[in-house]
């Protein structure tokens, strides 16, 4: 295999805009960070004729994967989530290719996960957390048990990314191994749903309480993102105003979710403003002065 990828990567390597090349391969039978492949060849360029080209091979019965990113989409997809297994391939990858230090300075980046980007990505995962934790609780209420159970797995899956990246690291595919190190509370919550006696619909009744009191805890930091923009300008805001702004778009579809809840829990205010039609008013909303 080593014999076959190396004159792929010479021949990107050569190209002056190629900026790194790693290798990821397979450390377990069952390891889901090279999805299946044996070996994963990543290649960072500057500019490239499509986005992302992958290119699949196999050779002496062993399986590769070559995958071409452009650095700008490759950025957007560590800052939004946008396909977590690249950051896995960033930090675990091993380097063939750097060119000016650019990998270096990448995997140093993902080490310290700056506070900006942070904030950023628990915004958009505390939108997914509120929008099917809401849901749980609505398909609950209307007894659709079974649906509702699926929400909750779900939520906690979200809620444990949140853990993650509140304790300053990327959320990786095995994101449970990880909670397991750093939040208890958390882990415990998804090992009690999972392995309680109760029957189901008291199962969820008893995880929606618990939800609620950790998901509450955390929506002020979870949600630092949207209310430092919102207090940006001391006035109040319409949706539109908040959804067109270009920092919030990479969890706009989760905003209306999120506004509901930071309402329902005191953080932010409404304020009702008058229109042309009679008893009519425009919904806007403003942070609340103790936030």
């Amino acid at each position: 295999m080593d014999n076959f990828l190396r004159p792929i990567y010479q021949e990107h390597a050569s190209n002056p805009k190629t900026m790194g090349i790693l290798i990821i391969e397979k450390t377990q039978y069952d390891s889901p960070i090279t999805d299946d492949f044996d070996v994963i060849l990543l290649i960072i360029v500057k500019d490239y004729h499509q986005t992302w080209y992958v290119k699949h091979y196999e050779v002496a019965k062993k399986t590769a994967a070559v995958h071409i990113v452009k650095e700008d989409i490759l950025t957007e997809w560590i800052d939004t989530s946008g396909y977590r297994r690249a950051v896995e391939w960033v930090i675990y990858g091993k380097t063939v290719f750097d060119r000016n230090e650019y990998i270096k300075g990448l995997k140093e980046q993902l080490r310290e996960f700056p506070v900006e980007k942070r904030n950023l990505r628990k915004a958009i995962v505390f939108g997914k957390l509120i929008k099917c934790y809401s849901e749980a609780k609505s398909l609950y209420e209307t007894g659709e048990i079974k649906d509702a159970h699926s929400k909750i797995l779900v939520s906690l899956h979200y809620l444990a990314r949140l853990s993650v990246i509140e304790k300053g690291y990327y959320p990786e595919v095995t994101v449970w191994s990880q909670v397991k190190n750093i939040d208890l509370e958390v882990y415990k919550l998804y090992e009690v749903f999972i392995e309680s006696n109760e029957e189901v619909g008291k199962r969820i009744e008893l995880m929606i309480i618990a939800m609620d009191f950790v998901i509450n805890n955390r929506a002020k930091t979870a949600a630092t993102h949207l209310l430092d923009i919102m207090k940006e300008e001391n006035t109040a805001w319409s949706y539109a105003d908040i959804k067109n702004m270009p920092n919030v778009q990479p969890y706009t579809y989760d905003l209306s979710a999120v506004l509901s809840y930071l309402i329902e829990k005191n953080i932010i205010s409404v304020i009702l403003e008058g229109t042309k039609g009679e008893g009519v008013f425009q919904r806007k909303y403003i942070v609340n002065k103790n936030e």
